[in-house]
């Protein structure tokens, strides 16, 4: 959620800050703040409610400095305000922090300062640390033994970026359960919670894992852990490139992401098809087919859409090669004192590969002795790092809050796992070939529904005004209608719920009326008689439906029809989807929303 940039060397810090902000903006937040010491020593400090163009505007000319910290907030403790924006001093100003996450004994640490006379100028948990570490730096502790016994106190999640205004010539950073990535230059180095701050600079990062922390100086860096152990790492190369993070002519990042599945999804299927076996290659699971057949049944674990991924992977793999396979929601998973089985695989799905609880699942799990695969996006990321293996997606950076192309990657990794599962228990090469075909097929037939995008914009403008919205599908169609309501919930503001369509007689149907329509999904398959059915039920009580479908409903049975291309009955939910997302995003154009950045929303989760 909350964005951390940081610089220190030879150029002025206030550039850079400023514009890692500003690609840092699409991960959600209300206020923002920078502050940057010099040679000479004192801070400068500027941190406004509102946008980070606002904080430019309030940042004078003279703002300069070889050393800064900057940050984006998404409140948890006390309202947006200029006076709870980061970065937060001590007393004496001389310290300053930067901070992602929550200090969950803050109110109990708090107590303890405003006792000993410390005066709280905010109402966050973060001014907490500054406090801490300024009575041991106060002490002459060098900053980075003071950020350790101040950490030793707190109890909770954090990324952080500390400056000191008496030692310029570093900054310390510490990272536990919130991402925390050092960027290498040339005689000067970068801190960020996030890599989309930094490619414009360096290629080389290194990511902190937890409970760990780091000195940056402009000529290097050194790591080490809350109990001052020296740690080594080895920088890692970003392959993602610098115009992945500009909307390319496109008015909004979403629409632009959309449009980019094409090439996505060829990404995630390059290299991974192996025409001669009917199968998949997928080298980086780390299990062979000994150990793959000992596998009696698959658990898929991942927060919103990569949750309704999981869903829709369930099936392929259910489908594909008969091991019994399901999808939790990882924020639940992980409470429930969940049984481990040593012949069930766990699969975690993120796209930032940061999602606190995803993360915090895979670390349950592997307390227990489980096995866990990631499905991520981002190469190096936590989630990655803990799993045993998995699949990159390779679908690019994904920079507006609602996730489109990684969540359509995802579901194509799926179908590449649930091919490989197959074909080594009962999955014949005849299927084997039909499934590899369709998978080639996949990005012509997404342009094929991407070229309808001026049609489904009417559509969406003449339904935008509508109070909710439903969506439903029967088996395969069901997670592709969960999807497609939280689009349109999370990026339109306008109420949508998603049920089974089997379930809207037993209950939903009730609030069928012309006032709230109906998106049903109607693949051609086994079910479509079944699915028709439904339909003549919505109208006999005069509800409008759009169905998305293979071909036309006749008899009237709905109002309006997107067509979508034919592929195999397993992959169809993969294309159905597209026009959802389409239309989410043109109602949300047709209400005026801000479509990349919606309220109270945040692109990575990491913090409860």
């Amino acid at each position: 959620m909350c964005g951390i940039v940081a610089y220190i060397g030879p150029k002025d810090a206030t550039p850079f800050l400023l514009e890692g902000l500003a690609r840092l903006e699409y991960r959600g937040y209300d206020s923002a703040g920078v502050a940057v010491t010099g040679r000479t020593g004192g801070l400068k400090v500027r941190k406004v409610k509102g946008r980070v163009a606002d904080l430019a505007a309030a940042v004078p000319a003279r703002f300069k400095g070889g050393t800064g910290i900057g940050h984006t907030r998404w409140a948890t403790h006390g309202v947006p305000s200029d006076a709870n924006a980061h970065p937060h001093l001590d007393g004496a100003e001389r310290i300053a922090v930067v901070h992602n996450g929550i200090i969950e004994n803050a109110d109990e640490l708090r107590a303890k300062l405003t006792a000993d006379g410390v005066v709280f100028r905010s109402e966050t948990d973060t001014e907490v640390l500054s406090h801490l570490i300024a009575a041991h730096v106060g002490e002459g502790v060098e900053l980075e033994d003071a950020v350790r016994a101040a950490l030793g106190r707190v109890v909770g999640t954090y990324g952080i970026a500390v400056l000191d205004a008496e030692q310029p010539d570093r900054i310390v950073a510490a990272r536990n359960g919130s991402p925390i990535v050092l960027g290498l230059g040339e005689k000067e180095m970068f801190v960020a919670s996030d890599v989309s701050a930094l490619v414009r600079y360096t290629r080389q990062v290194v990511h902190l894992e937890d409970g760990e922390l780091a000195t940056v100086r402009a000529d290097g860096f050194r790591t080490f852990t809350t109990d001052a152990r020296t740690t080594h790492h080895q920088p890692s190369t970003v392959d993602w490139e610098i115009d992945s993070y500009d909307t390319g002519g496109y008015e909004h990042f979403l629409l632009k992401e959309i449009h980019e599945q094409p090439g996505s999804v060829e990404r995630t299927l390059s290299g991974r098809l192996d025409e001669r076996f009917s199968t998949a290659h997928l080298g980086g699971l780390n299990l062979d087919a000994r150990e793959l057949r000992e596998i009696r049944r698959v658990k898929i674990l991942g927060c919103g859409s990569a949750y309704y991924a999981g869903e829709m992977g369930a099936q392929l793999i259910e489908e594909l090669s008969r091991i019994p396979a399901h999808s939790e929601p990882a924020s639940e998973f992980r409470y429930r004192n969940p049984v481990i089985e040593a012949d069930t695989l766990y699969i975690a799905v993120s796209q930032s590969g940061e999602t606190y609880d995803t993360l915090a699942a895979v670390q349950e799990i592997k307390r227990k002795g489980g096995r866990v695969l990631g499905v991520v996006n981002t190469v190096g990321s936590a989630i990655a790092r803990e799993c045993d293996g998995g699949m990159y997606l390779h679908a690019g950076p994904e920079i507006s809050v609602a996730s489109t192309k990684a969540f359509t990657s995802t579901v194509v990794a799926f179908a590449l796992l649930a091919l490989h599962f197959g074909r080594i228990h009962d999955l014949s090469p005849a299927d084997g070939r039909r499934i590899v075909a369709a998978l080639k097929a996949l990005p012509d037939q997404i342009r094929e529904v991407l070229a309808q995008t001026e049609a489904i914009a009417e559509l969406a403008a003449e339904y935008a005004g509508s109070a909710g919205m439903m969506f439903i599908g029967r088996v395969r169609g069901y997670p592709v209608a969960r999807e497609g309501a939280q689009k349109l919930k999370e990026i339109s503001y306008v109420h949508a719920e998603a049920y089974p369509a089997s379930e809207l007689k037993h209950g939903p149907l009730a609030l069928i009326s012309p006032e709230l329509p109906t998106v049903a999904l109607v693949p051609d398959d086994e079910l479509l008689d079944k699915n028709l059915t439904t339909l003549g039920e919505i109208k006999a009580r005069s509800g409008r439906v759009i169905a998305i479908a293979h071909r036309r409903p006749e008899d009237k049975l709905a109002d309006h029809c997107v067509l979508v291309p034919k592929s195999e009955p397993e992959l169809d939910p993969l294309l159905l989807n597209i026009p959802l997302q389409l239309l989410a995003y043109h109602a949300a154009v047709a209400l005026d929303r801000d479509v990349d950045k919606p309220r109270n929303l945040a692109k990575s989760v990491t913090v409860e």
